[in-house]
């Protein structure tokens, strides 16, 4: 199994350098970080007094790393979940927050476990996925994976300016799907013809 610094890793160089998409409620972000968790961290990288898009320009792939390692994975407490799950859970962490857990809460309840859906790792919550990991090894990682692609299609669905991270310009899998996909076995993957079904509704 990977260390948890190599998932950071693949992490990093997954999110790439710095962006500002105006389309992108997240802001100005720099290998995955956000200008919101810049601030909120109080990293003010250049010294000049206030902490701006500047700053996320000067944060370091290694900076970044250390942030995801400990605000994405160890503070979460993602680290005590079943280790298959660590890979994708953390992935989908960086990229949605506490929604990483609440998609995986709401599999959890679809399989008929009782667990409150409220985007945190408590005692409940992890001793649960501990038991349905333990009831279904082969399959809960991937059924996670198909939640996470369907939280992102769902998102697509109500949010039109969120369309071009699911579908690409040439009409194929944007980067979000090809993203939760990473960690899907291939036999679950959506064929060219079943996505192009999915997204029809887009125009």
């Amino acid at each position: 199994m990977q260390s948890v610094r190599q998932i950071a890793k693949e992490i990093v160089a997954r999110e790439g350098g710095y962006v500002d998409d105006p389309d992108d409620p997240g802001g100005a972000t720099n290998f995955g970080v956000t200008i919101h968790t810049i601030r909120r961290l109080g990293l003010d990288l250049d010294r000049d007094g206030d902490i701006d898009r500047a700053d996320v320009r000067r944060l370091t792939r290694a900076q970044a790393i250390d942030i995801f390692v400990r605000h994405y994975f160890e503070r979460p407490r993602i680290a005590e979940l079943p280790e298959p799950l660590h890979a994708t859970v953390f992935d989908m962490y960086v990229n949605a927050g506490t929604n990483a857990v609440k998609i995986l809460q709401r599999l959890l309840r679809q399989m008929g476990h009782e667990v409150a859906v409220d985007g945190m790792l408590g005692p409940q919550s992890i001793g649960v996925t501990r038991t349905a990991y333990e009831a279904a090894p082969r399959h809960i990682v991937d059924a996670y994976g198909i939640a996470r692609r369907n939280y992102y299609f769902r998102i697509a669905d109500r949010r039109p300016a969120s369309r071009k991270y699911a579908r690409s310009r040439a009409g194929g899998k944007g980067g979000w799907i090809k993203r939760a996909e990473e960690f899907i076995s291939p036999r679950f993957h959506l064929s060219p013809s079943a996505f192009n079904e999915r997204v029809a509704s887009w125009g």
